[in-house]
């Protein structure tokens, strides 16, 4: 999976929000300490890095993963929408581990005697944002629409 960045435009945003609610902690916080935070939580060395990643253009025209993203897909085949609440490279290079939390609950029971919804499920994905553990009838567990 190629890592995307959001946009540098909201990347400063992010370091804003970061500093106003420092701030409102009484913890002052500068904007550049603030874009250095921004960068260390995206894996980049520093702001410079993280900025000079985010300016390149993106091959794909795929939607961008990150932490905080709003994404939606199909989670044990049932639709959804919802947040990237954490988002990291697996050993090897090929998957990572998504953790998602669902705008509304997920029955992820097909039974019509009864239900079990989900709001938050952590799966791994491919490049491609699919799952490659399979239901027994061999549909994907998660399926990101990317």
């Amino acid at each position: 999976m190629t890592t995307t960045y959001p946009g540098i435009d909201e990347l400063k945003a992010q370091a804003k929000r970061l500093r106003q609610a420092m701030n409102d902690r009484r913890t002052a916080l500068t904007h550049s300490a603030a874009l250095e935070m921004i960068a260390r939580q995206y894996g980049a060395r520093d702001w410079n890095t993280l900025a000079a990643l985010a300016a390149k253009p993106n091959a794909a025209a795929k939607t961008p993963l990150f932490v905080g993203a709003h994404i939606r897909g199909r989670y044990l085949n049932q639709p959804f929408t919802g947040e990237v609440l954490a988002l990291s490279a697996l050993p090897g290079g090929e998957l990572h581990r998504i953790t998602i939390h669902f705008d509304e609950a997920v029955d992820v029971v097909t039974f019509e005697s009864f239900s079990a919804f989900r709001r938050r499920v952590s799966a791994q994905i491919d490049a491609d944002g699919v799952s490659p553990r399979k239901t027994s009838n061999g549909v994907p567990h998660l399926v990101l629409d990317l």
